[in-house]
């Protein structure tokens, strides 16, 4: 990571594996994550290759999603499937709500 970004945020992963993930740098200073936002961070490892973070933006705050420590060279390799899956988890998750919203409103009129 460029030197005085708190992350990745993750904008796109392509299904894929030969396409490159899309993210956008996130400044140390930035807001907390919006719901259903995935922010990426790594550092070289004491041991080995790299420490791998990974968090998720959630109504009430962020989670940890996922940490993968001494990951080799080849780590996006190694992540990009969850992030895939989470990434179709919560727009499914977002349509699921627009509709429950929807439906509400409808039946309340």
């Amino acid at each position: 990571m460029p030197p005085g970004v708190r992350g990745a945020l993750i904008r796109h992963v392509p299904q894929a594996t030969n396409r490159p993930i899309h993210i956008a740098w996130q400044s140390p200073d930035a807001t907390p994550l919006r719901h259903g936002h995935t922010l990426l961070a790594w550092q070289l490892s004491q041991h080995t290759g790299w420490d791998v973070t990974a968090h998720l933006g959630l109504p009430t705050g962020e989670v940890l999603l996922a940490s993968w420590p001494a990951l080799p060279s080849h780590w996006p390799r190694i992540v990009r499937p969850t992030l895939y899956e989470v990434h179709g988890l919560c727009a499914g998750l977002a349509i699921a709500t627009a509709a429950l919203d929807l439906a509400n409103h409808l039946a309340e009129n």
